[in-house]
């Protein structure tokens, strides 16, 4: 590279939009030979994981620490991390390995099955969920709690007066909990549009997790990527270097457009 081709190459680069925040997406942290749906991380392997990032001078937070640390510009070397579905192994084993570390992390919760199970996943082995009790705990120790929805269904396919349950409603309820407010929701099986979108914003979150949403990403809607079992310290070495070719979509919806896309999509 010439002297000359250097700064021209640099102004272009600052043209390009940026890839939006590392966000890692985890479920269940327990060990379970039996796990179909790949949502399951051995307590070992998930240590193991957080020492990689630890080692490379990350440090994991939560997804509210991470947009606010963006927006600063102060977000380099934070890692976002997430746990869908709200499972009780949360507390009991992601808990003492995040704190171990002084990392953070969000748990998204289904305050419509506290204390239930995982009867959404029919082909998988049935895992109990946080309770009341487990919620608080988690929130105690740092961690930041955000809503799944009520009952985990697919919110794309809801009717109106379900979609607002599922959004309102959830969020609603863990703050009675908690007693602080909710500001993140993760929509469930990472399905998302823009009538979802919409409904969130309007619920009152302040932001939001999908897994691939494409060219809704935003705020309102981030990627994130998958962290199993297998993701051993070259897969995870890989995924990062990657993650910068994920480019973001707009920076958010505007809100008409965003209305009429809902209805065209009904």
């Amino acid at each position: 590279m010439t002297v000359a081709t250097a700064p021209r190459n640099a102004a272009i680069r600052r043209l390009l939009p940026k890839p939006p925040p590392w966000v890692a997406m985890y479920h269940s942290i327990a060990d379970a030979p039996d796990d179909p749906y790949r949502v399951t991380v051995s307590p070992v392997r998930f240590a193991r994981q957080l020492h990689w990032l630890n080692d490379r001078g990350l440090r994991g937070v939560s997804v509210r620490e991470l947009l606010a640390a963006t927006a600063a510009g102060r977000a380099k070397g934070l890692v976002g991390l997430t746990f869908d579905d709200g499972y009780a192994d949360f507390v009991e084993s992601a808990v003492p390995l995040l704190r171990r570390h002084g990392f953070t992390a969000t748990v998204y919760v289904l305050p419509g099955r506290l204390g239930g199970e995982n009867a959404w996943d029919a082909d998988g082995p049935r895992k109990p969920l946080l309770t009341e009790d487990g919620v608080l705990r988690a929130a105690e120790a740092g961690m930041e709690i955000g809503s799944h929805g009520l009952h985990h269904v697919a919110l794309t396919t809801a009717d109106d007066g379900t979609l607002a349950e599922e959004t309102r409603r959830s969020r609603a309820v863990l703050e009675e909990i908690t007693g602080t407010p909710v500001e993140g929701f993760c929509y469930p099986y990472g399905q998302v549009d823009a009538r979802t979108v919409l409904a969130v914003r309007e619920a009152g979150y302040r932001h939001a997790c999908a897994i691939d949403p494409g060219p809704l990403t935003s705020r309102y809607a981030l990627p994130r990527i998958h962290v199993g079992e297998q993701d051993t310290s070259w897969r995870l070495t890989a995924k990062r270097a990657l993650h910068p070719l994920r480019r973001r979509g707009p920076v958010d919806l505007p809100h008409a457009r965003t209305r009429r896309a809902g209805a065209d999509a009904s």
